[in-house]
């Protein structure tokens, strides 16, 4: 079967640097990140919102306008036909980029060598995710970030800044893990309240992370390209 189609934006300039892409949203994910912006595509039983035909026709009235198709979620990697639904897309011409939090070792290596380029999310230090992430594995996680960097494919490392999740001091120990890994480019990105949330950290502890000069430029010493995203 075809992977469950959650969303499709149709063009993005964002979502696959230096590429026209269009993004194609998986239904389902495993993990329960508190700070999660795509609540309604957790659920795997949920309802498509396109056929994977109808979305192959949408890729065939594109093909001499967009350069890429980005997978993202929910989770790819949490798709058991993952692989072949982006072999299909990559027949037709088009780079693959992926979106992932890394919850499948034998599936990422399946569906590597098709990949142009990944954003990979990075939760929290790894001896603390399963304490602030539900159901996650620390240690597929970190499996599937060195199979990663080991294969050379373009690698952008991103932590969602969620004070319940991370700290600032766990945020210095996981840049200098990532950094030590051959890590290049590392992303931090402000944490957005998102409607569904019923505790939600404080504005001021959000901003604390953002405010701290000293902390910002020691991560930017640590990496090539250090990238700063706000809400």
């Amino acid at each position: 079967m075809p992977i469950i189609i959650g969303g499709v934006e149709p063009f993005t300039t964002v979502d696959f640097p230096e590429r026209l892409a269009a993004v194609l949203f998986c239904l389902g994910c495993p993990l329960r990140c508190p700070y999660c912006h795509n609540k309604g595509l957790q659920d795997f039983n949920g309802k498509p919102f396109i056929s994977w035909e109808t979305f192959i026709e949408f890729l065939d009235s594109r093909k001499k306008l967009l350069d890429g198709i980005v997978f993202s979620g929910g989770e790819p990697l949490a798709q058991p036909d993952l692989y072949e639904s982006m072999k299909i897309v990559k027949n037709k011409g088009f780079e693959i980029g992926l979106h992932t939090s890394g919850v499948n070792v034998e599936r990422l290596k399946q569906v590597l060598p098709l990949l142009t380029w990944v954003g990979f999310d990075v939760k929290t230090v790894f001896n603390a995710y399963e304490d602030r992430i539900p159901h996650s594995h620390a240690a597929t996680v970190e499996k599937c970030l060195n199979l990663l960097i080991a294969s050379g494919v373009e690698l952008e490392a991103r932590t969602t800044l969620d004070p319940r999740v991370i700290s600032k001091e766990e945020l210095k120990q996981l840049a200098y893990t990532l950094s030590g890994k051959g890590i290049c480019t590392y992303a931090i990105q402000e944490y957005r309240l998102h409607p569904l949330e019923n505790n939600p950290p404080s504005p001021e502890a959000v901003k604390a992370f953002f405010a701290d000069k000293d902390l910002l430029s020691e991560l930017k010493s640590l990496f090539k390209n250090f990238i700063v995203r706000r809400a």
